[in-house]
C-alpha cells in the first residue's frame, strides 16, 4: 500500500508539471483563440535563463523569481510584436507563426547555450519526508503545492479582480469589451505574459528531473497538449485534472503492468484520452459552443 501511495503522489507531481504547461496553453487559447505550438520552447528558453542567472551567482530561488518576471515581460512583447499583426487572420496563418516561433527559439537557444546537456538544481532539494508512514520526496510534494498555489492565485485573479474580469470579457467578446472601455490589446498582452510565466514555471520544475537542453520541453509539451485536450482547451480546471490523470495513469501502468514498463506507459493516458474524447469531444470540463439559430 505504501508503494502504491508513493507512485500516485509521484504521478500527481509529474502531472502537475504537465498541468502547469497545459494551463499556459489554455490561457492563451481562452484569450486569443490561438493554440501556441511554441509554448514549450518559450518555457525551455526561460529555463536556460534561470540556469544562466544561477550560474552567474544568484541563488536558485532568486534566479527562478527573476526568470518568472523576465518571462512575463517577454510573453507580452511576443504577443505585441509577433502575434498581434496576424490576429484576426486565418487560423492556419497563426499556426504557422507559432511554429516559426518554435523553430526560432529552439535554434536561438542552441546558438547561445549550445546543444549539450546540463544539470539543473531543484529548488526543493533532494530530501524526503514521511507522511502516514509513506516516504515521499520533498520535491514531489513541493511541485504539487506550487501547482495548487498557482491554481488558487489564478482563481482569485479571474474571479475577484477587475483585471481578471476584464481579461475574461476581452476573451469572450472583444468588440463588446471595447465598447465599455476595456483595452482588449492590453488584456491579450497580459494573457500571453501570464502564459509565458506559467510555462517558465513548468520548465524550472521539470528540468531537475531531466537534463536541461534545447529539447527539454518537447515531450512535456505533448503531454501538456494531451492534458489540455483531456480536460478541455477552455477550462483551467480541466488542464489541472487532465495533467493529474495523465501523470498518475502512466506512473501506475509503468510500475504495475510488466509488459508496459517505462517505454510503453505513454499508451495508457493516450488510450484514456481517446476514450474520453470519443464520448465528450470538448473534454471533461470543456464547454460546448452555443450558436443562435
Amino acid at each position: 500500500m505504501e508503494r502504491f501511495i508513493q507512485v500516485v503522489v509521484d504521478g500527481i507531481a509529474t502531472g502537475s508539471i504537465y498541468a502547469a504547461l497545459a494551463l499556459a496553453l489554455v490561457l492563451i487559447f481562452r484569450s486569443t483563440g490561438v493554440v501556441n505550438f511554441a509554448q514549450g520552447e518559450m518555457a525551455m528558453f526561460s529555463t536556460f535563463i534561470a540556469w544562466g542567472l544561477h550560474e552567474g551567482g544568484l541563488s536558485i530561488g532568486a534566479a527562478i523569481a527573476c526568470t518568472l518576471v523576465i518571462s512575463f515581460v517577454a510573453g507580452m512583447v511576443i504577443e505585441r510584436v509577433v502575434i498581434r499583426p496576424f490576429e484576426g487572420g486565418q487560423e492556419l496563418t497563426l499556426v504557422i507563426v507559432t511554429l516559426g516561433l518554435f523553430i526560432l527559439l529552439n535554434s536561438l537557444a542552441g546558438w547561445i547555450w549550445g546543444f549539450g546537456n546540463r544539470g539543473f538544481p531543484s529548488v526543493f532539494g533532494d530530501g524526503a519526508t514521511e507522511v502516514a508512514g509513506v516516504r515521499l520526496s520533498v520535491e514531489s510534494l513541493g511541485i504539487v503545492a506550487v501547482l495548487l498555489a498557482v491554481v488558487g492565485l489564478l482563481f482569485l485573479l479571474f474571479q475577484r479582480t477587475k483585471i481578471g474580469l476584464a481579461m475574461r470579457a476581452a476573451a469572450l467578446s472583444p468588440a463588446s469589451s471595447q465598447l465599455v472601455g476595456i483595452r482588449v490589446g492590453r488584456m491579450l498582452m497580459l494573457g500571453w505574459g501570464l502564459a509565458a510565466m506559467l510555462g517558465a514555471l513548468a520548465g524550472v520544475l521539470v528540468a531537475p528531473r531531466l537534463f536541461l537542453d534545447v529539447n527539454l520541453m518537447g515531450g512535456v509539451l505533448i503531454y501538456a497538449f494531451a492534458a489540455a485536450a483531456l480536460g478541455g482547451f477552455d477550462s483551467p480546471l480541466g488542464a489541472v485534472v487532465g495533467g493529474w490523470v495523465i501523470g498518475v495513469s502512466e506512473n501506475l501502468a509503468g510500475t504495475y503492468v510488466d509488459f508496459i514498463g517505462a517505454d510503453l506507459k505513454i499508451l495508457v493516458p493516450l488510450g484514456i484520452i481517446f476514450v474520453v474524447l470519443m464520448v465528450r469531444p470538448t473534454g471533461l470540463f470543456g464547454t460546448h459552443e452555443v450558436a443562435r439559430a
